[in-house]
């Protein structure tokens, strides 16, 4: 397999984590990237209309974007374990997912925003809504961080890996000052193989 990425993308990372706990991540390479908000890949484009990281293209030939369909057809192609089968469990875990891949759209949308447009084009109005989004679910995720705890699935997965994108990113945002049960259950959980192969270079 192949996989479109970027060391910086928290989705890539997200992709690559679920790679590595299921024990696929010597079967895909890594292709590097030119994606951009504004400029598209064409070489991504010429397989994907999207033309975005992460886009896998599997031994089939078949291209994939999006993370969560790629985790869901690793965890397939794996024989499962990341994304719990049925029940509750399943549905906390895909709700901790959406909302920590909810986060890392209003960080992106942040980053564009303050990195794209130069500064006469910025939104004061767009940059308060999107930090007030990364807020409340900052505020979210600490209130029920027992709920993360004792469990390796795909919601705590990309709980890890949004936080880790603030922590490179966003460092000004302190968000361990906000959040530090959360905090802490993110460094315990940055120690797993998966997540320290997986860090991203520093900005």
């Amino acid at each position: 397999m192949k996989l479109f990425h970027s060391p910086f993308s928290p989705f890539v990372r997200k992709v690559t984590v679920v790679a590595d706990e299921l024990g696929l991540a010597e079967r895909i390479e890594l292709l590097p990237s030119a994606a951009h908000p504004t400029q598209r890949d064409a070489t991504i484009r010429a397989l994907h209309p999207l033309a975005q990281v992460p886009t896998l293209i599997t031994d089939e030939g078949i291209a994939l974007a999006d993370s969560r369909v790629i985790c869901e057809y690793l965890d397939a192609l794996g024989g499962g374990g990341v994304f719990p089968p049925s029940g509750s469990a399943r549905w906390i875990a895909l709700g901790d997912q959406s909302t920590a891949d909810g986060l890392l759209d209003a960080a992106l949308l942040l980053r564009y925003e303050l990195t794209v447009r130069t500064e006469g084009e910025r939104s004061a109005a767009w940059i308060a809504g999107q930090t007030a989004k990364i807020e409340g679910v900052l505020d979210s995720f600490e209130a029920g961080v027992g709920t993360l705890a004792n469990r390796v699935d795909i919601g705590t997965i990309t709980v890890a890996c949004a936080l880790g994108y603030l922590d490179v990113r966003f460092p000004d945002l302190a968000w361990r000052r906000r959040a530090p049960a959360l905090g802490a259950w993110a460094d315990g959980f940055a120690e797993r193989p998966s997540l320290r192969a997986t860090k991203p270079p520093a900005a």
